[in-house]
Order: C-alpha cells, then structure tokens, then sequence
C-alpha cells in the first residue's frame, strides 16, 4: 500500500511543478508506485544529490493515508489491522493515543493525556488501553 515521493534533505516533498517543495505530504506532490519510477525523474533533475526518494507508508506517513489525524506523531506501530499513533494535538501539548482503523479509516483519539514521554511510550509499547 506504500508509494514513493520526492523529499528534500532539508525537508518538504517535491510538489507536481518538480520546482517547490511542499512541507505536507498530500495529492499535490509528486507520487510515484515504485523505486525505479522515482529514481527516473530524480536522475533528471537539478541538485538531486540534496534529494532522496522516501517510501510513504502507513507507517512512515500515516496522516497521508487518515486526514483526520491531526497534530505531530511521534510513533506508530500496527496491531490487529489498526494502525496505533503516539500524537500530540499541538506543540507542548499532552501526548495522546489515536488509534487508526485501516479498513473503515476511522481515527479514534483515546481520552487519556499523557504528561511525558515516558509514560506515553510505556502505554504505547504494552498495548495497555482497548483498540
């Protein structure tokens, strides 16, 4: 289910113009099905040493694939055909679990705030709150 992308080693996704970079993933930058594909229009242009070809993924990317998940995530991690996110809704905010569900790309924010790192990640790791 992943496709590949553009991405500027300062940040940002080459957008359709193959000129500017957009700082979000979305449909306007340039998306390609595979490696070669990608590695055939990098070869052609510019400064391509400062561009590399990532893979976008449910996991690597999963805001691309559930815009309703909102916010920075920090983690993620697939269980039972849900993708599990470690978010926080805004900059020094408190951590929160968004549970995403692959099938009907529903995201569900579980209610529980997490004050630091540490706590988040144990919960995260051990799968400890019902998906």
């Amino acid at each position: 289910m992943g496709l590949f992308t553009l991405q500027s080693l300062v940040g940002g996704f080459l957008d359709e113009d193959l000129k500017h970079f957009n700082k979000v993933f979305d449909d306007w930058c340039v998306q390609f099905e595979s490696m070669e594909d990608a590695q055939l229009i990098l070869d052609t242009l510019e400064k391509n040493e400062q561009i590399k070809i990532v893979e976008i993924t449910l996991l690597s990317y999963p805001k691309y694939f559930f815009p309703k998940l909102q916010g920075i995530i920090h983690a993620t991690r697939e269980h039972e055909g849900k993708i599990i996110c470690i978010v926080e809704p805004q900059m020094g905010m408190s951590f929160r679990i968004a549970i995403c569900d692959k099938q009907t790309k529903k995201v569900r924010v579980l209610s529980s705030r997490y004050k630091s790192t540490l706590s988040v990640e144990g919960v995260f790791a051990n799968l400890s709150f019902d998906l």
